[in-house]
């Protein structure tokens, strides 16, 4: 709790879509992420699908497949592995 003090990310539990996007975008601009971040529904159903806490990251190719799922953040987050998942995805065949 103390690191979300330290980066002005705190923040009452969201009570509609429209706050829950309202944070998810405060977080996102305060935190630096540069990458597309997605926004799971009420009903927590991406949450429940990707195993999603503790916190990780995933790559999804097309159709839904799962290229790259990281270990629990932060100490599972190692982004050469997903840099190098991000390149093999795109590469060529």
């Amino acid at each position: 709790m103390q690191s979300n003090v330290r980066d002005n990310v705190l923040f009452r539990s969201p009570k509609d879509e429209t706050e829950r996007a309202y944070v998810a975008g405060a977080c996102v601009r305060k935190l630096g992420i540069r990458f597309p971040a997605m926004i799971d529904g009420f009903d927590n159903q991406a949450e429940s699908a990707f195993t999603g806490w503790p916190d990780r990251l995933y790559l999804i190719g097309q159709g839904g497949r799962i290229l790259y799922k990281s270990k629990p953040g932060p100490f599972g987050f190692h982004p050469k592995e997903l840099a190098e998942a991000i390149k093999a995805s795109v590469a060529p065949n």
